[in-house]
């Protein structure tokens, strides 16, 4: 199951497993994306390294206007993914309250 939608709050909520076979959905939507870009990941279970080049491109595009990606509600397992990758250089992340 993935899902990735704009809520109510004006975060994009990431929900399931944003792997290889989720990856277009992922890019597509965040294509449309222009300005601020919050992520919450608080339900998100796995990503994988296409879902690490999604975020990875989108933030590229976004830095471009100087803004960027910041990641909200991150659980441990996911940090440790990013910390693993060193993409926790790049990314803002704010990790998951206990």
């Amino acid at each position: 199951m993935f899902e990735i939608e704009l809520t109510d709050t004006g975060h994009i909520a990431v929900v399931g497993r944003l792997d290889a076979a989720q990856a277009v959905k992922a890019q597509e939507f965040l294509d449309q994306i222009d300005g601020q870009c919050v992520l919450d990941l608080s339900r998100l279970d796995y990503i994988s390294s296409a879902g690490l080049g999604v975020l990875l491109k989108t933030h590229k595009r976004l830095m471009d206007s100087h803004q960027g990606i910041k990641l909200i509600n991150v659980n441990h397992h996911i940090h440790d993914i990013f910390r693993y990758s060193g993409f926790d250089k790049l990314f803002e992340i704010v990790p998951a309250s206990s």
